[in-house]
């Protein structure tokens, strides 16, 4: 029961702290992307109760707040993975072994493009390009504690960080009980 009161309580000042977002932005011409941007840095991604509350503190209608929300990329619908992978697919990723990389995420995490792990440790996002041709391939790894770019990887050098990230987790949770 407490637990339920806790996260009754904090999203209850989620709501307000987003309130707080739309109200000092309801006057800004575009404001729909930035008051969408602020919900998901607040919820961790846009749930059904979140844009149902965008609408009526908007006036906008929920199927143009999903039109948004779907048409670009940097919006999720469906909860992260603690680890959220942003591999790299870019020309010179790709040219560099791309594809062995994603192949090798996807056989170790057993996920595809899009999809969270079942202990919702990682999410695997392609994206176009992160920047950093000359460590071809790339992948960053972002989570709470920041981000962590590794780059000229090869197939076993990606299965071994992604160990080393899921034992630091196994680790974490062994000390935290």
């Amino acid at each position: 029961m407490l637990t339920e009161d806790r996260e009754t309580n904090d999203e209850t000042q989620q709501f307000r702290e987003l309130d707080v977002f739309i109200d000092a932005h309801k006057d800004m011409e575009g404001n729909l992307i930035v008051i969408l941007q602020k919900a998901q840095s607040i919820f961790g991604f846009l749930p059904r109760n979140v844009i149902e509350h965008i609408s009526k503190a908007t006036g906008r209608t929920q199927a143009k707040i999903y039109g948004v929300a779907t048409f670009y990329t940097q919006f999720r619908l469906e909860p992260i993975g603690k680890n959220l992978i942003l591999l790299c697919q870019g020309t010179a990723c790709h040219v560099n072994g791309a594809l062995t990389i994603e192949e090798a995420i996807r056989d170790e995490l057993e996920i595809q493009d899009g999809e969270t792990t079942e202990d919702g440790l990682f999410t695997l996002n392609n994206v176009a390009c992160i920047g950093c041709c000359s460590l071809a391939p790339v992948m960053m790894i972002r989570n709470a504690d920041g981000e962590e770019t590794y780059g000229n990887l090869t197939k076993e050098k990606t299965v071994d960080i992604l160990r080393a990230i899921r034992e630091r987790e196994s680790a974490n949770g062994r000390q935290a009980q």
